[in-house]
């Protein structure tokens, strides 16, 4: 195949099957995490909860990653030393599992929940703005691009 025959044409998101757009994903959240001195790997499966390992340029810190396309806790991810990556409204937020259940327990009454209290998970698209501007330190680059199925990925700049 001659570079000629390539298709350089943007995908939707909501085109791709759920691998899909995991990886699709991983490689917005390694873009942005690039620009922090991250190197990300991706895992085949999920190892002890994480989607994958961001190194540090520093040689020291090396974090064990869970991908999601919105901000969520679940039990399961508890004393795993997880970090939970998420975006919201264009920016993308890291945030350590154990720190984000605290901050949902000081400003929402998730963890009140049935769906917390009986099957240990919550997710939400909508977060408060208390809860919000206590994730602000948490708060990373923009997402390159767009991520989810309300975004337009289709369109195209004129050169």
């Amino acid at each position: 195949m001659s570079a000629e025959d390539v298709n350089f044409e943007k995908v939707r998101y909501e085109d791709l099957n759920a691998r899909q757009k995991e990886l699709f994903t991983y490689h917005k959240i390694a873009a942005t995490l690039a620009d922090y001195g991250f190197n990300c790997m991706k895992l085949a499966d999920d190892w002890h909860g994480a989607d994958f390992l961001a190194y540090h340029v520093n040689g020291v810190n090396t974090l064990k990653v869970q991908l999601k396309s919105r901000l969520t806790i679940q039990s399961k991810y508890d004393e795993k030393d997880i970090w939970m990556a998420f975006p919201h409204k264009g920016f993308w937020y890291l945030v350590k599992h154990a720190n984000l259940v605290t901050k949902v327990g000081e400003h929402t009454n998730w963890l009140d929940s049935i769906s917390w209290k009986d099957k240990g998970g919550y997710s939400s698209t909508s977060i408060n703005s208390s809860l919000l501007q206590s994730l602000v330190k948490n708060k990373l680059g923009c997402v390159y691009g767009a991520v989810l199925a309300e975004d337009d990925v289709t369109k195209t700049a004129e050169l």
